[in-house]
């Protein structure tokens, strides 16, 4: 059992929670239950190391199974030492090390995606984690994120997903105008959210939803400036019915998402 929170090693997998160190060694931080046991599902050759408590691994029987299934390792440590791992404040008894696998854009378009999330310079990571988390559940291809977005592998950002960044391809460090020429030869019909756009169910009603879409999402501050906006092939917003001053992103995001979603399933079933 690791029992030295000073320890080097304890240090090393530490200092992921920091960019530098994760652009140095290729890795990244997991932490929980939940993140670990989808880590340890969909992608176990990516975990490097896997550290847990006593108490939780008696808690959470099945992830040491799923782990010894997979042929990974669960090293014992301390309530100490995974605090001072850990990037949380109250970490849930795991801690993982894990590769950095991030998807080629040219990737993401050559594999004819009927749904696709494109993230330009969002920067909060709870939003950018959680677009991704809807992404996944609306039934998305793949997310990309462009220009100066928050780092995929930052610890927030996946805990934000809770795993489903293990469900889907992400593609990170793209340029938003090379993105959106690939979207457009794979067929795509391009719709950014932006609070100049037309309401969304102008969309609805005239079946532009039912098409394979790339949905544009823009910074939470400053949304997509004009520039950005004509690249798309239409703008549109999701109406405020109440007093609200305004939408999280990363709710108009899950909006948007599931319209498509609903949409192109609805194609589905009527044909």
């Amino acid at each position: 059992m690791l029992e030295n929170p000073r320890s080097p090693r304890v240090r090393a997998v530490a200092k992921l929670a920091k960019k530098p160190a994760r652009v140095e060694t290729g890795m990244f931080l997991l932490e929980g239950p939940q993140a670990v046991a989808e880590a340890l599902t969909f992608r176990p050759q990516l975990v490097v190391e896997l550290y847990a408590t006593p108490t939780a691994l008696e808690r959470y029987a099945d992830i040491g199974d799923t782990a010894i299934d997979a042929g990974v390792d669960v090293e014992y440590v301390t309530e100490e030492v995974l605090g001072a791992m850990a990037d949380t404040v109250t970490p849930q008894g795991f801690v993982a090390v894990c590769h950095q696998f991030p998807t080629a854009v040219k990737d993401v378009f050559s594999a004819q995606p009927k749904l696709v999330a494109i993230l330009e310079e969002v920067r909060d990571p709870g939003n950018a984690g959680t677009i991704v988390r809807a992404a996944d559940a609306a039934g998305a291809d793949a997310v990309v994120f462009t220009g100066r977005a928050v780092d995929l592998y930052n610890p927030k950002v996946v805990r934000s997903s809770t795993g489903s960044i293990f469900h889907l391809p992400v593609a990170v460090g793209a340029e938003l105008e090379d993105v959106l020429a690939r979207a457009r030869e794979a067929g795509l019909t391009i719709l950014a959210a932006d609070v100049k756009g037309e309401d969304l169910l102008e969309a609805r009603r005239d079946g532009v939803l039912s098409r394979p879409t790339a949905w544009l999402f823009g910074n939470e501050a400053r949304g997509l400036p004009d520039e950005m906006l004509t690249l798309a092939d239409r703008v549109v917003t999701v109406p405020i019915y109440g007093h609200a001053e305004s939408m999280n992103l990363a709710t108009a995001a899950s909006v948007c998402l599931y319209e498509s979603a609903f949409a192109q399933r609805s194609e589905v079933t009527e044909r």
